[in-house]
């Protein structure tokens, strides 16, 4: 069965989007049609995938690619230049190489070394949060966005000096999609520019010295030196890590926060035992799986799943929200539940491309969630649900703001 762009997409991603919850056109394609191929603008086919086990077996096979080089790759539109493709975009050996290059920054203990560092920023940054003369408090701009970002700029190497620019570039760069204002779009591109030349100036001063250290962007440039990668790699590479590491942890507690001031009972049992929080975190995960429309393929061979056959070359969208709340995987799976356990989600992707920071996002999103908590126990919501701003086509879901009272 083929639908069209207009009557399967447009149904799955109504923007903007008020609510947590997906749409119900996903359990309608789960039970009905959980392959189906759709029309995307310009007459590009592709697959939506929609089921649990599905998922997982697509995201798994070698016989699908992530090269967006690709002609049948589902980009929506836009399509990178070459020389801005990052490793997310690659298969092995290349997407292989950066890995390699990049993974002993987020394996669990360099992480968990960071954890001191992470748990005082965070409650310099909720000091702040709590001088702040006025309430309501917008709980994005002094919290979710400055964390994230000042720890992406110590594992990436960018100067002290420089930090507040770069927590600038980066909050503007991730507000592209703020439909209620008109400069954002410009503000985002000029962003993205800053951020990309910062990048190469910070990579070209590093590549002059004889230790350029042994933070990321120091590491990628003794690689660069070896003729391994090259300086574009350089900045590709450190673009995607502030748009990934960035954005995503951002919406996670923005969007996390919002989801527990909506569930009290379930928030007082994490206020009485904070040893819940790390299964809490996990239940988040699956629950809001921020990261949509991020994790596409192109078969590159013929694929039978679902009891569809996907041609080669046509692309692949595996919808990981929806999967995350298939009901024949997780019982109850739209029930937001801490005590579900359910660490196999798919927030974070799965298969060879499975999230690269996804350690230190869990342990950023820990600290912030048990500080916040203990420490501002009366933390409320200062609107209704239903005037608190979301993202309008974002590949990552969240909110602009999230104004909060004490």
């Amino acid at each position: 069965m083929t639908e069209t762009l207009s009557s399967t997409l447009a149904q799955i991603f109504p923007w903007p989007r008020p609510v947590i919850d997906p749409p119900a056109a996903y359990a309608r394609l789960r039970a009905e049609n959980p392959v189906v191929r759709v029309t995307l603008t310009g007459g590009k086919r592709a697959w939506l995938v929609t089921r649990y086990d599905d998922v997982r077996a697509i995201l798994a096979d070698p016989r699908v690619s992530a090269d967006s080089r690709d002609p049948g790759f589902p980009n929506f539109g836009f399509v990178p230049a070459e020389h801005e493709r990052s490793f997310l975009r690659m298969d092995p050996p290349e997407h292989t190489l950066f890995r390699r290059l990049l993974s002993k920054n987020f394996m669990v203990r360099r992480v968990e070394s960071l954890r001191p560092d992470i748990q005082r920023l965070v409650d310099e940054t909720i000091d702040a949060m709590l001088a702040q003369p006025d309430r309501p408090v917008d709980l994005v701009e002094h919290l979710a966005l400055p964390v994230p970002s000042t720890v992406l700029s110590w594992i990436l190497g960018v100067r002290a000096a420089d930090r507040a620019f770069f927590n600038k570039a980066a909050e503007e760069l991730l507000n592209a999609t703020d439909v209620t204002d008109p400069d954002a779009l410009p503000r985002a591109l000029r962003a993205n520019a800053s951020l990309r030349a910062y990048i190469g100036e910070l990579a070209a001063e590093k590549q002059a010295q004889e230790d350029p250290g042994d933070d990321i962007l120091g590491q990628l440039v003794l690689a660069a030196r070896d003729g391994v990668i090259t300086h574009q790699d350089i900045i590709n590479s450190g673009l995607v890590l502030i748009v990934a590491g960035h954005d995503t942890t951002a919406s996670m507690t923005a969007l996390g926060t919002l989801t527990l001031l909506q569930h009290p009972d379930q928030l007082a049992e994490l206020r009485a035992n904070p040893a819940l929080i790390p299964a809490a975190i996990e239940e988040l995960l699956r629950y809001l799986t921020i990261v949509h429309l991020i994790v596409l393929r192109v078969a590159t061979e013929p694929i039978e799943i679902g009891g569809q056959v996907i041609p080669a070359g046509d692309g692949i969208i595996p919808l990981n929200l929806s999967a995350n709340r298939d009901d024949a995987h997780y019982p109850d799976a739209a029930t937001f539940d801490i005590h579900r356990g359910a660490r196999d989600h798919f927030a974070f992707g799965y298969g060879v491309h499975q999230c690269i920071g996804q350690q230190l996002a869990r342990v950023e999103l820990q600290v912030i969630f048990e500080t916040l908590l203990r420490r501002i126990p009366t933390l409320s919501l200062a609107a209704p649900v239903e005037e608190i701003p979301f993202k309008i086509w974002s590949p990552i879901n969240g909110v602009l703001k999230l104004p909060v009272t004490w």
